[in-house]
C-alpha cells in the first residue's frame, strides 16, 4: 500500500512539473542593446504573441573585469507587474565588455533564459559622439530644456538692463531738479537794507553816507 502511494505522488510530481512547464512563457527574443553611453545601456526585447507575461528578469555579468575597473561584475534585475519590454542598466564600467540573458515571467513561472547577448560600453571620450549620432530622445529633452533655460536667462537679464536703466533716469532727474532749486534759493537770497543808514546828497542825489553839521564857534576879543 505504502509503495502504492508512493508512486501515486511521483505521478502527480512529474504530472505538476509538466503542467507548470506547460505554462511558463516562452523565452523573449529579439534582445537588443541599444543608446550605448559610457556608464548605461539600454537593452530591448520582444515576447511571443498570446504569452502571458507579467514581467522580466535580467542577468548581467562583465565578461572579463579588468583590474583598474571598478564595479559590480554581475547583476541579476527583477521586476514584476509590467508590460515593460526594455530596461535600463546603470553604473556600468565604460569600455567594458558585457552578457545579459533576459527572461519572461508569467503567472507560472520564469521562462527559459534567453540567448546571450554580448555588447561594450563606450570611452568617455566617445560618449557626447554617439548622443549626437543616435539622436536620443531624453538627450533631445535636455536640450530643450537648456534653450528654455537659456531663453529665461534672457529675459531675466533684459527686465534688469530696464530696471538699471530706470534707476539712472531717475538718479539724473534728481540731480537736475536739486541743482535747479539750489540756484533759486541763491538768487532769491539778498541782503536787506539797514534802517539806520542816511543817505548823503551829492549834487541833487542821495547817497548811503551819513549827513555832516558844520558847527561855526565865535570869540569875542
Amino acid at each position: 500500500m505504502s509503495t502504492l502511494l508512493t508512486a501515486v505522488s511521483l505521478v502527480l510530481f512529474l504530472l505538476g512539473i509538466c503542467f507548470s512547464g506547460a505554462n511558463r512563457p516562452a523565452a523573449p527574443v529579439n534582445i537588443s542593446v541599444n543608446h550605448l553611453r559610457a556608464h548605461s545601456a539600454m537593452v530591448s526585447w520582444n515576447v511571443l504573441e498570446g504569452e502571458a507575461v507579467i514581467g522580466f528578469a535580467i542577468s548581467q555579468q562583465v565578461q572579463q573585469l579588468l583590474p583598474r575597473q571598478d564595479g559590480l561584475t554581475q547583476r541579476f534585475i527583477r521586476e514584476v507587474n509590467t508590460t515593460s519590454r526594455a530596461c535600463v542598466l546603470w553604473d556600468l564600467n565604460e569600455n567594458t565588455d558585457y552578457i545579459i540573458q533576459v527572461q519572461s515571467i508569467g503567472l507560472h513561472g520564469e521562462s527559459q533564459a534567453s540567448k546571450r547577448v554580448h555588447f561594450r560600453t563606450l570611452e568617455k571620450a566617445d560618449h557626447f559622439q554617439s548622443i549626437m549620432a543616435q539622436g536620443d530622445p531624453s538627450v533631445e529633452g535636455l536640450d530643450i530644456s537648456r534653450r528654455l533655460q537659456t531663453g529665461e536667462m534672457l529675459i531675466i537679464m533684459t527686465v534688469l538692463l530696464l530696471w538699471a536703466a530706470v534707476i539712472a533716469l531717475f538718479c539724473r532727474q534728481y540731480d537736475i531738479i536739486k541743482d535747479n532749486d539750489s540756484n533759486n534759493h541763491s538768487k532769491d537770497k539778498t541782503k536787506p537794507l539797514s534802517v539806520y543808514s542816511t543817505p548823503d546828497y551829492h549834487s541833487g542825489s542821495l547817497t548811503g553816507s551819513k549827513r555832516t553839521v558844520s558847527s561855526v564857534s565865535i570869540i569875542k576879543v
